[in-house]
């Protein structure tokens, strides 16, 4: 694990797993860390040079001041200029996947290929942005405690989840602000994504409690070089952590076709 500072101060945590493959960064959803990717690197970090990064205000990465997912992009970008990479592919869940949609549309020559998941190129809706505010107030007024169960099965599932809880108790009601006002107030990028030239695959679970399928057909079809949208059964919101043995397969496929870059 290392700490690099990038983009004008911003300290940033992450871990460089190594590998001689080609570089993958992996992005991780709301609330989660590094430790989200322990499927993917047990499944093919043998292959590539896995980049996991914590995003501002989650895990070892501080969030100081109010952000946005472009500033993270560039956090990004800054623990690849460090690490002396000057292209990878992108894998992002949720969360993770509005960066990497937002890394492509920065720096596109650098992103060989982007891999989504349980994710969304567009704004929040009006009515789940009042209830997150909702959510803000209470984990303020009150603390986690009698919310974390509710996030859980929001966005995991029936997914075994107390390790998350014991994180997710131990933020504070100003983290937890900072990181949701990020989420509920973030642009949309839809209109934007036929920018992007990369190879893209999206995946998107039957059972996310956040993202309609529908939202995963409008990014799909909006990217210019999509493989097929790839459902997962009852895939819960997190699916990369959730449905590992479903979703590796074809992020493994994905990868050996086009995480090189041309």
């Amino acid at each position: 694990m290392a700490t690099v500072t990038v983009n004008g101060g911003q300290q940033v945590h992450f871990v460089d797993f190594g590998g001689d493959g080609p570089p993958v960064v992996l992005l991780h959803s709301f609330l989660m860390d590094i430790d989200m990717w322990e499927p993917q690197v047990e499944a093919f970090g043998a292959d590539y040079r896995l980049i996991a990064i914590d995003e501002r205000g989650h895990g070892g990465t501080p969030a100081d001041a109010a952000f946005d997912y472009w500033d993270v992009a560039r956090d990004a970008f800054g623990v690849l200029d460090h690490l002396g990479i000057e292209r990878a592919a992108v894998i992002g869940t949720s969360q993770g996947g509005f960066i990497a949609l937002r890394m492509a549309l920065l720096e596109p020559a650098r992103v060989t290929a982007l891999a989504v998941l349980g994710t969304s190129a567009e704004e929040e809706a009006e009515g789940t942005g009042t209830v997150y505010r909702h959510l803000i107030a209470a984990w303020n007024e009150n603390g986690p405690e009698q919310l974390v169960d509710g996030v859980a099965t929001f966005c995991l599932g029936d997914y075994e989840a107390s390790a998350w809880k014991q994180k997710w108790l131990k933020v504070s009601g100003e983290k937890f602000e900072r990181i949701m006002t990020a989420l509920v107030s973030r642009d949309a990028v839809l209109d934007r994504v036929g920018e992007i030239q990369a190879p893209a695959l999206v995946l998107h679970g039957s059972g996310d409690n956040e993202y309609p399928m529908a939202r995963a057909e409008s990014l799909a079809a909006a990217l210019p070089h999509a493989e097929p949208l790839v459902t997962v059964v009852s895939g819960a919101h997190f699916l990369s952590l959730t449905h590992a043995a479903e979703v590796n397969p074809h992020l493994k496929e994905f990868l050996e076709t086009h995480a090189a870059g041309k």
